[in-house]
């Protein structure tokens, strides 16, 4: 399991814990500390990957070719014919 799994597994948990109210103020505090830190780095990490396929997506196969621009360029006729 790689860190990204690992953090959101540990997001997931601390999610529950919070949601049972089971805590102290203080506990619940830095729960949700921890929480919003994690969330924080995860949207980091998604939002660099995502950057990865779209790199990916736009790059010509051949010096001839354009690059693709929309992921779905079929949805765009659906979008225009309504």
């Amino acid at each position: 399991m790689g860190q990204f799994e690992k953090d959101l597994e540990r997001l997931e948990t601390i999610s529950n814990q919070l949601r049972s109210g089971a805590q102290e103020l203080d506990e619940a505090t830095q729960l949700f500390e921890e929480g919003i830190l994690l969330a924080q780095k995860l949207e980091q990490e998604l939002g660099k990957v995502e950057k990865k396929i779209q790199i990916m997506i736009n790059k010509p196969a051949g010096p001839e070719e354009k690059p693709l621009l929309e992921l779905f360029p079929e949805l765009d006729q659906l979008v225009s014919d309504s």
